[in-house]
Formats: structure tokens, sequence, C-alpha cells
């Protein structure tokens, strides 16, 4: 039986229909509920009491959670079996994270020693080039690292990366080093990534688990000709690396085989920070030690998601009631709101990871789904983010929003004479705005605050705006981890009870095969104008392009017309 039509699924949506009715200006304020609706794990507080919902909810949720098996599922992914089904392969992102005391055996074989001896490999290559044992081409340190990759080649690490910036213990290790990543394929980030780097000094890691991506590889090309333009052929076996799985393509790119770092068919790229994929380039910069934690972090995330049950479990409380907000209360959008200016790159990582994930129209049998599944995922750093779209929250549509915070800053201040430090700043800001959001402000409050009597309409909060709040001790290696795991298997959760393959993008494919055949496009007509004569140009030009609709053709004509663009013409 598909879930939406379980007895389970149509109690919820008659219950969501009576839950509208509730406002949190009063469910919050019944302290019971309060400490009913918190849950902790390693220095972890979900406090959840600001959803719009109640013991009945949470019941009804956990009713769903076993109808559509939640707990087998969790246990399938986890123990290796090949959920993802349209591609037929497991999903083992946790195996990243597991250490020499664990196991885990899939198709007979254990997966950790593989796992380990790819992150031994990592270590060594780390260590020397840090040590300055591996010198580049002309007997330069290689203490730059550019890293080139695009998605989950990319996200992931710079979210990471942007994590542990300011984090003390990190920064130290990083002292005297820099860390660029390139992924898009406009030559304007190949020059930003490239900005006053000396290529002597300079290491690439290219990052692609085929080799064959189309943006990835181009910008390889760049970065290779501008490294052997300055230092000759030599500086790709001693400056080049790859993270891939095609070791012909990267020998015939012309890196050293011995410096080539695999990963699996059972890593998805939006899951790939804590592979080679992540790792290398991040304890390149950051060396093993922080690397270490983060993963410590993530795997205690993942074994508490293996065995807490569903009404403890961090991630299963997450990943549910974002089905409740979603799909049963209608809510399309989710705000990802950390108070902790490092983790600016978390909301484009979890954009990725979430809606590539869950952003699909059929369910595993290849149904069309009669719901929307997947949300909207964006965010900013507080307090940049109040002074952007907040007002949108507070008095425009309703967005379900998860605030993270942090008791300690990795950079403490307090100015003499102020009454609180800056981060007691920030985190007033942080504890005040989801009651903001949860109250709102009525016409009585506004007229008992002696508002006049034109502008209370205008100041008048609707509230009712549900939020998640996760504070945690300090933001570091270790609680980056934690995070990472926390919002991956939020996912896979609301993947799970939705039914649909969270691990497959073939919207992606789509668009990388369109972006084919306008690309043949273009190289014909770059090679007619090359040998054309320049006094003959735009004869014919129409015919030139072809096999597009009406419009992309006409825009296509528009590109290639450009005054600059033409023969003869600077």
């Amino acid at each position: 039986m598909a879930i939406h039509s379980s007895p389970e699924w149509r109690a919820l949506a008659r219950h969501a229909r009576e839950v509208r009715k509730l406002h949190l200006r009063d469910l919050i304020e019944d302290p019971a509920r309060s400490r009913r609706m918190r849950a902790r794990h390693d220095g972890v507080l979900l406090d959840y009491s600001r959803q719009l919902a109640t013991a009945e909810t949470l019941r009804l949720l956990f009713d769903l959670a076993r109808a559509a098996d939640l707990k087998g599922r969790i246990r399938q992914m986890l123990s290796g079996r090949p959920i993802n089904r349209t591609e037929h392969r497991s999903v083992l992102h946790t195996a990243l994270r597991m250490d020499a005391e664990q196991s885990l055996v899939v198709d007979g074989q254990d997966v950790v020693p593989q796992v380990l001896e790819v992150r031994d490999q990592i270590h060594r290559f780390v260590n020397r080039v840090r040590s300055g044992k591996h010198l580049g081409a002309s007997g330069h340190a290689l203490t730059d690292v550019v890293s080139i990759g695009i998605g989950g080649s990319y996200l992931g690490p710079e979210f990471v990366a942007e994590s542990l910036r300011t984090d003390p213990v990190s920064a130290r290790a990083a002292a005297g080093r820099r860390l660029r990543f390139l992924a898009n394929v406009d030559p304007i980030d190949v020059s930003r990534a490239l900005d006053q780097l000396d290529p002597a000094s300079t290491l690439v890691v290219i990052v692609s688990k085929t080799f064959t991506t189309a943006e990835t590889m181009l910008n390889a090309r760049t970065v290779r000709t501008w490294l052997t333009r300055h230092l000759g052929e030599r500086a790709i076996s001693r400056q080049m690396v790859a993270v891939s799985t095609n070791r012909e393509a990267v020998r015939s790119f012309g890196i050293d085989p011995q410096n080539v770092f695999g990963f699996w068919d059972w890593v998805g790229g939006r899951y790939s920070v804590s592979s080679a994929v992540g790792l290398l380039p991040l304890s390149l910069h950051y060396g093993p030690g922080p690397l270490s934690r983060f993963l410590k972090g993530a795997n205690s995330i993942d074994r508490h998601f293996q065995s807490a049950p569903l009404k403890q479990n961090l991630p299963v409380l997450l990943g549910l009631f974002g089905v409740w907000n979603s799909t049963f209360l209608g809510h399309c959008s989710r705000a990802l709101l950390p108070y902790c200016q490092a983790l600016l790159k978390l909301s484009p990582h979890i954009q990725q990871v979430d809606m590539e994930s869950n952003g699909k129209g059929v369910n595993l049998e290849g149904r069309r789904l009669p719901f929307s599944a997947g949300e909207i995922d964006f965010g900013e750093p507080g307090t940049n983010g109040q002074h952007s779209f907040y007002q949108l929250l507070h008095q425009g549509r309703t967005v379900p929003a998860d605030f993270i915070g942090f008791k300690r800053s990795q950079r403490p201040l307090q100015l003499k004479g102020e009454a609180i430090s800056n981060h007691d700043e920030l985190m007033s800001n942080f504890f005040a705005q989801p009651d903001a959001l949860a109250r709102g402000r009525t016409a009585a409050e506004c007229r008992a605050e002696g508002i006049p009597r034109e502008l209370i309409p205008h100041k008048v909060f609707p509230g009712n705006r549900p939020s998640n709040v996760l504070l945690l001790p300090l933001l570091d290696a270790y609680t980056t981890g934690q995070l990472l795991a926390l919002y991956e298997h939020r996912t896979a959760v609301q993947g799970f009870v939705w039914g649909i393959n969270s691990f497959d993008q073939m919207g992606v494919e789509l668009g990388k095969q369109l972006a084919g055949k306008v690309r043949d496009q273009l190289a014909r007509f770059r090679r007619s104008s090359n040998s054309s004569n320049s006094s003959n140009w735009g004869k014919g030009r129409r015919e030139r392009v072809a096999g597009f609709n009406p419009s992309t053709t006409a825009l296509l004509e528009e590109y290639l017309t450009d005054d600059r663009a033409r023969p003869g013409v600077r």
C-alpha cells in the first residue's frame, strides 16, 4: 500500500485540519509541553516546542513512521542494502565515518578496511606535502591548494572549510596556507580561484568520480595550462592529484597513478564530503587532526540515528516535522538560520543535500506522487538574515525555520564598558526570533504599547510560525561533523516516509544532456566562423542554428551575433 493511502496518513491529514485552529502563542506557555518537546544527544539539544504540534500530533507522526517502516528503512540503509533502486547501489556514506573498531559487511565483504586504507593513503600524502617532503616541480613547498569539483564535490568541502576557518585549533594548523575551491565553469571563477596564487607553490586537486564531468574537466584543463605555462609539463605529475574512480582517464591526463585517491559507487556526490572528496583538500589545508575530529562527530550522530528510539532520535524528529510542515500543513519552504558566521556555507550545502535528494515526483515504484515532496531550502547567518528576509517570515508567508546556535563563540569578544559580549548580543537575537515568530503581536498588544491607531495594522504580526531550535556547545570540527550528519539523516528520514528514492538525481542528468546539445551547436558555429572570411560573416547564419525550439534558436542567434564575437572585430 502506498503511504498516502494508509490509515495513518489519512489520520494525520484530518488532524492537520484541527491543529490549524491552534496558535503557538498559547501552546508555548505550557511548561509540561515544553519539557516533553526536547531531545538531546552528545551535547546537541533539540527544542521543538515551537512546532505547531500537540502530543496527539507526535503520536500520529510516529504511527506514520511505523506505517512507512522507517526503522526498517534506516536499518536497510545502514546495513548496505541497495536502497538506491534506480542505480542498484547501496547508500553507505555512514561507512566513511566509521573507525577501526567498527565493521560493515556488504555482499560478504567488510567495507570499513577499504575506507581506512584510503584514509591512510590520504594521511601519508598529506604528511609528505605538509612536511615538505613532497615538493612542487620547481622545488617549492606546496602551501596552497585549489580543489576543482562541482556540486557535491565542492559544496560539502567548502561548508566544512568555512566552518573550521575561524576555529582556533584548525586555524593554527592552517597557518601560512590557502585553500580555494573552483566549481563554476564561468571563467570569472577561475580568475578568483587563482588570484594571487603562485603556480610554484600550488597543489591542484581534481575531484570527479568519472573524470568526465564537463565543467570540472574544462576547469581542470584550464588550471593545467596555467601550471604548465609557468612550470612545464612536469608540474602535472608533481602538482596535480585526483579523487576519482576512473584511473585510466586520470593517467591519460598526466597525473601520477600513485596520487589518485578512490571512493566507491555507494558514495553519492552530495554525501561525499566524508570521503577523499572532502578529506583530501581539507586535510591538506588543516592537517589530519581536525578532520579526524570531524569524522568522529559525524559518527556520533550516525550511531545515535541507528540506535536511538524514534521518540528521542534527533534526525528522526527533524525529518518527521519536515514531513508534517511541508506535506500536511502545506509549507513548501524551510529556512536554515545559523547564528554563527562560520556556518555561512551550511545552507548552500544542505540545499543540495535536501533538494537534489527529495525533489522527486514519483515514488520508488515509479508512480506519480499525489502530493509534493521536498522543500525549498534557503538561509543566511543571523543577524544578517534578520535585515534581509525575516520581514517575509514575520508578516508574509509561513516558512518553518531551524535556528542553530552555540553556547560559546569560536572567537569570543567583549569590549570594555559593554554590558554583554558580542556573542551575547548575537544570541539575544537567536533566542528572541523563534519566540517572535511563534507569538507574533496582536492589535491589543499594539494598543497597549501606545502605537498610533493608523499604524496598528502594519505592526500586527500573525505569529504561529513554526521553528526548531538546535543549541550546541561550540562550533568546532566535532560539532561540524554532527551538524552534517544530522541534516543528511533528516533528509533520508523524509524520503523514507514519502516513499521516494532520495539517492539518485535524474533531473541533473537531463540538464547535462541538453547543455551538451547546445555545446555542440556552439562548437560548430565557432569552427565555421573561424574558417570563413570576415567579409562574408553573417551570411546564412540563421541556418547555422538548428534543432532547437524557436525561443532558444532566437536566443542562440542573439548570443552568436554579439559584435565582439564577429571575426575581425576587436
